[in-house]
């Protein structure tokens, strides 16, 4: 019988975990209080989101943990690139989006590709949250996800951070630029 999980190989897994606790131990400020023993355990029982991090990682997202929910017990992991992952640029919002646009065709839509990784699309507020740990989106910006009254009239929300300060601006949803990707959000 055919699984619906997405795993990964035993050897995968393991330098995975291993990129994921060494990226952790170096950034302490993003997860005070939290350990990582606690955080490896979850991910072992929930194989498919080790795959889901290993689609962020392999895409240039440098995945590690920025949160913790208290509401639901989960463990926020999020793309900590210093820029818009790399494997993740010049695509449309989402596959409306994708779909109305006659020529030169972007290869996916955003939210078309974060949903087969399994992640979300930040939110503005997460997005902010993140600027809170670091410096993101120096030179590249990032899709968020749009209200859905901003989407029904063709457009869509993008972030970065600019002069030391973190922007939200709109723009055509059927838009893609090669310095424009997006980050996502993985509750574990």
């Amino acid at each position: 019988m055919k699984t619906s999980k997405k795993q990964l190989p035993d050897s995968q897994r393991t330098t995975l975990l291993g990129i994921l606790k060494d990226r952790f131990e170096k950034n302490r400020g993003r997860h005070k209080g939290m350990e990582w023993a606690t955080i490896q355990a979850r991910l072992e029982a929930k194989p498919e989101k080790l795959w889901s991090l290993d689609e962020m990682e392999s895409t240039g997202g440098e995945p590690d943990v920025v949160g913790f929910d208290q509401k639901t017990g989960e463990y926020l992991f999020c793309d900590c690139a210093a820029e818009s992952p790399k494997g993740r640029r010049s695509l449309c919002y989402d596959g409306a989006a994708l779909a109305s646009r006659k020529e030169h065709k972007p290869a996916d839509s955003a939210i078309d590709k974060a949903a087969a990784m399994g992640i979300a699309l930040l939110t503005e507020e997460q997005y902010r949250a993140l600027q809170q740990l670091g410096a993101f989106d120096l030179k590249t910006s990032s899709w968020i996800q749009t209200p859905a009254a901003i989407r029904k009239l063709g457009g869509a929300l993008f972030c970065d951070r600019r002069y030391d300060h973190v922007f939200t601006y709109h723009n055509g949803a059927e838009s893609y630029y090669a310095a424009r990707g997006f980050r996502g959000m993985l509750c574990v």
